[in-house]
């Protein structure tokens, strides 16, 4: 992570997307014109591309022609994706100050290092509790990280997140084997089988960041310390939680959603057994058949908010699907806040997502809301640190984020296979 800044506070490369506000409401903007042209262009390049393969024959121009197109759709996609991420960010109008003692002593200690005694009774406080050193950040500070998490974030967006202040999360399954029975008005009640219970904990980890700052840099009154900091810090955690929430290990991390997938390392896991993987019915690409097959095998009490995941290279794979008829599975993003669809169903860019390989779960399909359960023990801390790295400041900031999945059932998955 490149931890240095210009003198107005702006995260350098490396640091994030939240570095990116919007002064006012974002206009429309002319990608959106611009994506619908190009998609038009993509379809009649790649018809062509099809009779071309029809007749025996591969023109290398068609194909140049056509790998050009989708270069330029993705760009244009990823930009109304930008235009939505600022008026996201934007709408963030933070939460009112409920300490502002204990915020003014915070906000001191980032300029100054000075701790007050207030600071130090909540630091000792918290050492007992768990044995992390620094201080608890003010609870707005702690909201405002977790919310621009939630911002850029494709996991937190579409995952359920639950705050929790004891060391660790479990939750109670019913493995759903009541027994019953009909009776006349007067007959015995003999009793019933009764359903057994599953407790399944959640695995919690320790993310830190440690961004630099310079002394001068901190003591410039026209620098808002502590919003440089919330930005570099939510940008590093998200990075750390994308790749967790999909694929972790559960060492130290989150088990990652992909792990619980049949034939995963988690796939016995979970008392509701794993997260059912369909074939895509060919060894190296997507074919619309499977396509259709994933979206029939959901259960319907989770297709109201069923949704793609995949990342931006399978989407390009998923383009070229066509129905029976020859209209396109996928369909752009053609207005502001209204994401890619891909046969009528939303489609989530996931970055972490493995591509279209033989072997790969290349798309997840489902509720994510009811299938991910993302953890948080409340508190960020951090510790002032002046002396390891002159003459700069290390900021040690610390959060504990647990996840796993809790309803597999909520979700299917597509491989790459026969």
């Amino acid at each position: 992570m490149n931890m240095m800044t210009n003198l107005r506070g702006t995260p350098a490369a490396g640091g994030g997307l939240i570095a990116v506000r919007a002064e006012a409401q974002p206009k429309k903007p002319d990608s959106i014109e611009a994506l619908g042209v190009a998609f038009e262009a993509f379809k009649k390049t790649h018809t062509d591309q099809l009779e071309e393969i029809k007749a025996g024959k591969t023109d290398v121009v068609t194909s140049e022609k056509l790998s050009k197109i989708e270069g330029e759709l993705d760009k244009l996609q990823a930009a109304i994706e930008s235009v939505n991420l600022k008026a996201a960010v934007g709408n963030d109008n933070g939460e009112k100050i409920r300490d502002p003692e204990y915020t003014g002593q915070f906000q001191a200690y980032f300029k100054g290092g000075a701790p007050t005694a207030k600071l130090e009774e909540l630091r000792a406080a918290a050492t007992k509790t768990d044995g992390e050193g620094g201080y608890l950040a003010p609870i707005e500070w702690d909201r405002s990280i977790s919310k621009r998490q939630k911002v850029i974030s494709p996991m937190r967006q579409n995952s359920s997140v639950i705050t929790i202040s004891g060391a660790g999360f479990k939750k109670v399954y019913s493995d759903g084997v009541v027994g019953s029975g009909w009776v006349g008005e007067t007959a015995a009640r003999p009793q019933t089988v009764t359903p057994g219970l599953t407790s399944l904990g959640f695995t919690m980890g320790e993310l830190y960041a440690n961004p630099a700052a310079s002394q001068g840099l901190i003591d410039d009154a026209e620098i808002d310390i502590e919003a440089w900091l919330a930005d570099e810090v939510s940008g590093e955690f998200d990075k750390q939680e994308g790749i967790a929430f999909l694929s972790g290990d559960g060492s130290n991390k989150p088990d990652g959603v992909l792990t619980y997938v049949t034939g995963g390392s988690n796939a016995a896991k979970h008392p509701y057994g794993a997260i059912l993987a369909l074939n895509s019915g060919d060894a190296t690409k997507v074919t619309s058949d499977a396509l259709f097959d994933l979206q029939a095998s959901l259960e319907a009490e989770f297709l109201a908010n069923a949704k793609f995941y995949m990342n931006r290279g399978s989407q390009a794979a998923f383009r070229k699907l066509k129905t029976a008829d020859g209209s396109y599975l996928w369909q752009p993003s053609l207005a502001l806040g209204v994401p890619p669809t891909l046969a009528g169903e939303p489609v989530v860019d996931m970055p972490g997502m493995p591509g279209v390989a033989a072997g790969n779960v290349a798309a997840l399909y489902g509720d994510m809301v009811e299938t991910y359960q993302v953890i948080d023990r409340t508190g960020v801390r951090v510790l002032r640190d002046p002396y390891t790295a002159k003459p700069f400041v290390l900021f040690y900031t610390t959060k504990r984020v647990g996840g796993g999945v809790k309803n597999p059932t909520a979700m299917r998955a597509l491989r790459i296979a026969a």
